[in-house]
């Protein structure tokens, strides 16, 4: 895989190795330094945190035009900083950076970790946006916090979405039949457009809704990723390059439709059906919320999605001929997810191990 990468993506190794030069350069002077890392960290973190948050809202919304859906993205990206400023008097990490001290100087191999992050996602990683980042800055408590809060998030999204897509997967098997009470209280017709996927308007704007508030959660918990190397207070000045910049990646973003990690969404079973993309997004952004209002520890969001998917997945898997095949191909999905994610971790932590004095 990675030789097939390096052959591939000769422009973009190029791009890589400018980024890696730009920080031997300047990791020495930490004025410079702290706004390189946010501007890597920045892009890296969106882009492969996007397969959760904006890649089922992408995958449905293929003929809208990217500007539109840059304009709401953007819009509630600005309006939660904006939120995040005012209350946190200067702050825009919304807490998670409490247990993490403001750093005053840079190593080359701190600049070095959104450089990795960037080429994990173009490799289709979906890493911990949070260890790979935060680990470098933090204590070996809060590290250890962070992976006790993911497990949990993981597992939790895991049984959540087992759950609840095994209930609506009995549900819309009752509806189908003709036997069914439905059926005589309901028009004919309307199973008709059920079962034709045929979304009635009001799916799209409870999708638009739901991607909106998990947007917002994901905003208010990850942040942190992105402001590790910032002061912990910005001024009005910093806020403002701050949010411009964010803005115009999300931009970049909607243009391109996401980067190369989107297939990982789009692999995934029933993905482009709108309703099934509003439940993933609304459940995903309930599961945040709970975790946000838990305590301020950072955590990755990005297990919690994994294991939200992989719930899902198992739960729709159908055997209609009394084979394996489907569950072995359930299996080998959420296992490639898992084994991806577990990479990304390793190499987190390893590199923290490196950067970290204090672990």
């Amino acid at each position: 895989m990675v030789f097939e990468f390096l052959k591939k993506e000769q422009r973009f190794i190029y791009v890589i190795a400018i980024f890696v030069i730009i920080a031997a350069f300047i990791f020495n002077t930490p004025q410079l330094a702290m706004w390189f890392g946010f501007a890597l960290a920045g892009y890296s973190s969106i882009a492969n945190d996007s397969i959760q948050t904006l890649g089922t809202f992408l995958a449905t919304n293929k003929k809208r035009p990217w500007w539109i859906l840059w304009l709401f993205i953007g819009g509630i990206l600005v309006l939660t900083n904006i939120y995040g400023y005012i209350a946190d008097d200067a702050a825009v990490h919304f807490g998670r950076l409490e247990s993490i001290p403001q750093p005053t100087s840079f190593t080359f191999l701190q600049l070095l970790s959104p450089i990795i992050l960037i080429i994990l996602t173009r490799m289709k990683m979906p890493v911990s946006t949070s260890f790979l980042l935060l680990s470098a800055f933090s204590s070996g408590k809060t590290i250890q916090g962070m992976l006790t809060k993911t497990f949990m998030g993981y597992i939790i999204a895991f049984i959540v979405a087992y759950i609840l897509w095994t209930i609506l997967a009995q549900w819309t098997k009752k509806i189908d039949k003709p036997s069914s009470r439905l059926w005589k209280i309901v028009p004919h017709r309307f199973f008709k457009k059920w079962r034709k996927n045929n979304v009635p308007p009001i799916w799209h704007i409870l999708q638009w809704l739901a991607t909106g508030f998990l947007w917002s959660q994901w905003l208010m918990q990850d942040t942190a990723n992105l402001v590790v190397f910032l002061p912990r207070t910005l001024s009005f000045n910093q806020f403002l390059g701050f949010m411009i910049f964010l803005f115009i990646i999300i931009g970049y973003l909607m243009y391109i439709r996401g980067d190369k990690i989107q297939e990982i969404v789009t692999e995934k079973k029933d993905i482009n059906n709108v309703r099934s993309a509003t439940i993933i997004l609304f459940v995903l952004g309930l599961i945040l919320f709970y975790f946000k209002e838990l305590n301020h520890l950072p955590m990755s969001t990005t297990w919690v999605f994994l294991g939200l998917l992989a719930g899902r997945e198992l739960a729709l898997t159908e055997d209609p001929h009394g084979s394996q095949q489907p569950y072995k191909r359930s299996l080998k999905l959420v296992g490639k997810d898992i084994i991806r994610a577990l990479i990304g971790l390793a190499v987190s932590l390893a590199l923290a191990l490196f950067i970290n004095n204090s672990l």
